[in-house]
Formats: structure tokens, sequence, C-alpha cells
């Protein structure tokens, strides 16, 4: 065992043994997290760029809701696969009004967001933050205000809000970073990117550091992925062979998301040191990620860098859109979109999503090795 997982590994059980002191309730069902709160980009997004910025169209969603449900694939997201694990509700996005419900958790995930400020969204890290410290402070405060001695006014306030107690044993999970690299590629040089990889992750530092202040104890931290392992980054760069691996992957960009992963993980031990109640799993999405690129055709997908909604004929052309090239319609979905790994260039398909993850909640990519059922029973027998 090398020395960050025996740390983790150290941390995780002294948190959960003395979690019954800490945790203010028992009588917990089936499982200890009874809620999930999630920071990051289109990720993990279940519908905030799309409610507050762009709507995201059909054929986006086809193969699960039906119709578009917010998210950048075309069904559920990993995010959603975890929350289907704990046996909860999928998360809503905390910017979308309409038809929210927040009892067991909310989504702060914006497409396009990054760490740092900047970048392709206004909703940076610091922005989720805020969001999720406004959020608890007025659902503790509606929810005191509606006293359970008196009938309630209007039922569907007390019902569609978190417990008070929950945000104390909520999972708190990350899943964010690639865009401040992918920002980072197209406006600066890849040696700029890789210098400023210190700065984001201080700045991931100071999140965590105010999410625990006001009460989180676990938390879950996606690494990132192969973003040199994208089509959209393959096609952007098949000019340059030599830069390009076996898999048809950009070899300089992987070798920075590595570095960045490098990183993140000494700084998610660092924050385990400084943290002392708290229970930290960090995921490696990365080497998941690759493995299914690398594996593809054996694992019933046909070539990753083939994506089913848009296209790129010299023109690109987003998920949803359709254009003219030379008298041809380009634009429209693949028949088959459970054979591809890309969902639309930029984006993984639901059916890669799910192989991604059954393997990174049964633990086999964590550190400390514990899956997210073993997590949540481990708490619930803390608490018992």
């Amino acid at each position: 065992m090398d020395p960050m997982m025996k740390l983790l590994c150290v941390f995780g059980l002294l948190v959960l043994a003395q979690t019954r002191a800490v945790m203010g309730f028992s009588g917990l069902q089936k499982c200890g997290f009874q809620a999930i709160y999630n920071f990051g980009d289109s990720n993990s997004d279940t519908g905030a760029i799309s409610a507050s910025l762009s709507e995201v169209t059909s054929p986006n969603g086809e193969t699960f809701f039906g119709h578009p449900s917010g998210r950048f694939c075309d069904g559920r997201l990993i995010i959603d696969f975890i929350a289907e694990r704990l046996k909860l509700p999928y998360l809503s996005a905390y910017l979308d009004s309409v038809g929210a419900v927040f009892r067991h958790g909310a989504n702060f995930a914006t497409g396009g967001s990054s760490i740092r400020p900047g970048g392709y969204s206004p909703f940076h890290l610091g922005i989720q933050i805020s969001q999720f410290v406004q959020f608890k402070a007025r659902t503790i405060a509606l929810y005191n205000k509606l006293s359970p001695s008196e009938p309630e006014t209007i039922p569907p306030f007390k019902s569609n809000l978190p417990r008070p107690a929950d945000f104390s044993t909520a999972l708190y999970t990350f899943d964010i970073g690639q865009n401040d690299l992918a920002y980072g590629f197209q406006h600066s040089t890849q040696e700029q990117v890789r210098k400023s990889i210190p700065d984001i992750l201080n700045q991931f530092s100071e999140a965590v550091h105010l999410l625990y202040e006001e009460g989180a104890r676990f938390f879950w931290v996606h690494n990132t992925g192969p973003i040199g392992c994208l089509p959209y980054s393959y096609l952007y760069h098949q000019s340059n062979p030599g830069n390009l691996d076996q898999y048809k992957c950009v070899n300089s960009q992987n070798e920075i998301a590595q570095e960045f992963n490098r990183q993140l993980k000494n700084k998610v031990s660092q924050l385990s040191t400084q943290l002392p109640h708290s229970a930290f799993t960090y995921v490696d999405v990365y080497s998941t990620k690759y493995q299914l690129i690398s594996t593809a055709k054996s694992q019933g997908f046909i070539d990753p860098m083939n994506f089913c909604c848009g296209s790129f004929y010299g023109v690109h052309i987003n998920c949803g859109k359709k254009a003219i090239v030379n008298g041809t319609v380009y634009g429209n979905p693949c028949q088959h979109p459970a054979k591809h790994i890309s969902w639309d260039g930029i984006h993984y398909s639901e059916s890669a999503n799910l192989w991604l993850a059954n393997r990174i909640l049964n633990g086999s990519h964590s550190y400390p090795p514990f899956s997210v059922e073993d997590a949540c029973q481990n708490l619930q027998n803390a608490i018992g």
C-alpha cells in the first residue's frame, strides 16, 4: 500500500469511528448518505446550464429520459449512477427553478465550469461553493421557520428541503478541472497550462476548506479524464500523428492531465491531514476512461474516436444542430448510441458512463479502495 493510500485509510477509519459523536441523529435506512451535493462541469451537470444560459436540446436525453434532461448525453451521467447506487433520486440542478426537489441534495455543477474564474462559464467552483453556502443557510432558516408543531401552510416547502442534520452526513462529490486544462490549451501554451496547475489546485483546496467549515465531512473527488482522448482533441491534432498514441489520443494533452492528477492526489492527501474529521475518496477516473478507450472493441464499442451526435467535416456541427455541406445533410445522431463511447465528441454516452460507473463505484480505482456502498455502510454502522 502506497503512503497516500495508507494515510487516507487511516483518516477514513478514524472519522468513521468518531462519527457517532459528530452526527446528531440515527435510524437511517439502507444507507448513511441521505444527500449528495455535487460540484463540477458538464460531465455532471444535470440541468444547470440548460436552465440558466443555453438550452440543451434534443436529441440529448433520447436513450433514457426520452427527452432533453439538461444533460450533455443521450441518457444518464456518472453522477446519476452514483445516486442510483446510493438509493437516492437523481439530483436537481440548483439553478433549475422548475420542478426541482432538493430533499436529498442538489447539483451545483454547470456545463463549461472550471475551478478558476474565467474560462467557458461564469459558474466557476468558487461561485458553486457560494451557491451552496447560500442554499444551506436559506434551507435551514426556512426549515426552522416551519415548526413541526404547527400546520404547514405550504407543505411542498418542507418536503422538498433537506433536513438540516443531513448536511453533515451528505456525500460531497467533485468532478471538475477538465475545463481549466481545455481552456488553457485553447488560449495559451501547454507549458503555461502545466505551470498553472498549482494555482488551480490551491483554489480547489480553498473550496474544500469552505465546505468543511460548513460541516461537510465526506468527500468523493474525481480526477480529470484523458482529455487528449476526446474525439475533438484528436480531430484538431490528427495532422500531427507524431503527437498521437496508438489509440489516437493526443499525448501532450494527456501528459498534462496526468500531471494535474498527480498534484491533485497530493492535494487530497494534504487536505486529509489538514481536516482531521474528514474522509476523502480520490477516484482515478483517468485510468478508468483510458482503459475503456484502449479496450473499446473488446468491450463491445466501435472506434472511440467515432462520436454519435454532431459532426465534423471541415465544419463543426454541434449535437442537436444540422448543416448542409456540399449538398449533404450532417448532424443527425447515429442509430445505435450504445455502441459509441463518445456521445458528441466531448461527452461520454450513457453506455460508456454505465461502464465507467460500474468500475469507479466498486472501489477498484479509488484511494482508499472503498466502494460507494462500503463507505455508505461503514457510515451507517458508525452511527447505527
